[in-house]
């Protein structure tokens, strides 16, 4: 008799449009608020290596201080040589802000007993450099942009 079973006819399977419709809105729904999140990540994977890259600069300053018996280096360019303290200087690009181009090679500016470090390869680009102060030793990041927490970079 075919499709017919008795009086009422026997359902096909799959689904209805409404359930199809449905489902498409939830995936829609759900991918609005993840996307977003997502995308910031990416931005906050990036900070967290200029971040480490920063504090690995700092480290190597640290050893070869101690391995100099007090003397910290002239140039960060001494941390490459014999003995390595690092394998080369890493590349260093604030990535929230995009003057802060991303390089490997320090431009070396000499002011009294410090010396500025422009890792945006830009000489004179105002905001762009690390300051390396020689007589202690300290590596500090000369940059009044926020990242994505919203704490100012001149504080790490």
């Amino acid at each position: 008799m075919g499709p017919l079973v008795g009086r009422w006819r026997m359902k096909s399977a799959g689904f209805t449009l409404i359930e199809l419709m449905l489902v498409v809105a939830i995936i829609g729904l759900l991918a609005a608020i993840a996307i977003p999140r997502f995308a910031n990540l990416v931005i906050k994977a990036k900070e967290a290596a200029v971040k480490g890259k920063v504090g690995s600069l700092r480290s190597a300053v640290s050893i070869y201080y101690a391995n100099n018996e007090g003397i910290y280096p002239g140039m960060l360019d001494a941390l490459t040589g014999e003995p390595h303290y690092l394998d080369a200087l890493p590349k260093i690009g604030i990535p929230t802000f995009p003057a802060h181009v991303e390089t490997d090679t320090p431009l070396h500016f000499p002011i009294g007993p410090f010396m500025t470090l422009d890792w945006a390869g830009a000489v004179g680009y105002p905001g762009t450099a690390f300051v390396y102060f020689i007589p202690t030793g300290e590596l500090r990041v000369n940059c009044t942009h926020t990242d994505t927490k919203g704490v100012t970079w001149s504080l790490y």
